[in-house]
């Protein structure tokens, strides 16, 4: 296994993390097959599966034998943690109250990275960098990210914390795949040299389109889109079936067929 450096820092995570979008079964052996593959990285968040995730994982870790804190990374987000007025958002109160929440749900001291799930234009800047910045100062995080941020308030942060003499967003995590690009090779080209952004991306299949099992159009069982009564899973399946979504499984094909001609060509010699 490959480890990186994470942005503008010294901690090192393995190039490839596991996440926990929805839960899943036999978490406990999963976990232990990604750990004795080199995965160090594992990445949760408030909202996932309504905390569950978070519980699952927590119980995972504990139950690997001699594994120790400093064996492994875990990065949670907050922003969507309930239905009330102050569970959502970047605001001081959530961000702590969400952190303390996660914790709890984990069972653990503290996270290796913090992330704002996304963006809050109703928080002002000031306080959201403070807010992950009092997570850390009181050992509940040791780094904060960003996810889904456009530049430019990543930019504003950044300048923020410069200003305060606060610790900056070492990573943004987006999705990026062959049918996302433009955000991470277009619009943070110029974060990388100038704050040593890193990333930790999302959705490299995304969602399992690329995998090509949905190309004839239906849903196979068992598959991701085949979950019933989940709210995101219902979205994502409506937009398969969408306008949109018929186009995306029609590049895919023609990605395919593209694929499997160079295949041909390179195995004839020519």
């Amino acid at each position: 296994m490959e480890y990186r450096y994470l942005g503008n820092s010294g901690l090192k995570v393995s190039i490839l993390s596991l996440g926990s979008w929805i839960t899943f079964d036999q978490t406990s052996d999963i976990v232990k097959t990604a750990l004795e593959l080199g995965i160090n990285h594992f990445d949760v968040a408030e909202s996932h599966a309504g905390g569950q995730a978070e519980i699952d994982l927590g119980l995972a870790l504990r139950s690997q034998k001699g594994l120790r804190r400093s064996d492994f990374v875990i990065s949670t987000k907050v922003f969507w943690g309930g239905k009330g007025a102050n569970d959502r958002g970047l605001s001081r109160k959530h961000v702590f109250e969400g952190t303390v929440a996660c914790l709890q749900r984990l069972q653990l001291d503290y996270v290796d990275v913090l992330y704002a799930q996304r963006p809050d234009p109703d928080t002002p800047m000031e306080e959201v960098v403070r807010a992950f910045n009092w997570c850390i100062d009181k050992g509940m995080a040791l780094y904060w990210g960003t996810s889904e941020w456009p530049a430019h308030m990543i930019v504003e942060a950044m300048s923020v914390a410069s200003r305060l003499g606060l610790i900056a967003p070492i990573t943004e995590s987006p999705q990026y795949n062959m049918l996302n690009r433009d955000r991470v090779e277009k619009e943070y080209l110029q974060l990388y040299q100038k704050f040593k952004l890193g990333l930790c991306t999302w959705s490299p299949l995304a969602s399992g389109l690329l995998t090509g099992k949905y190309n004839d159009g239906v849903i196979p069982p068992y598959t991701r889109l085949a979950i019933q009564d989940h709210p995101v899973i219902n979205r994502l399946r409506a937009g398969f079936f969408s306008d949109e979504g018929r186009r995306k499984v029609e590049k895919i094909k023609t990605m395919c067929v593209s694929v499997r001609d160079a295949k041909s060509i390179g195995s004839s010699g020519m």
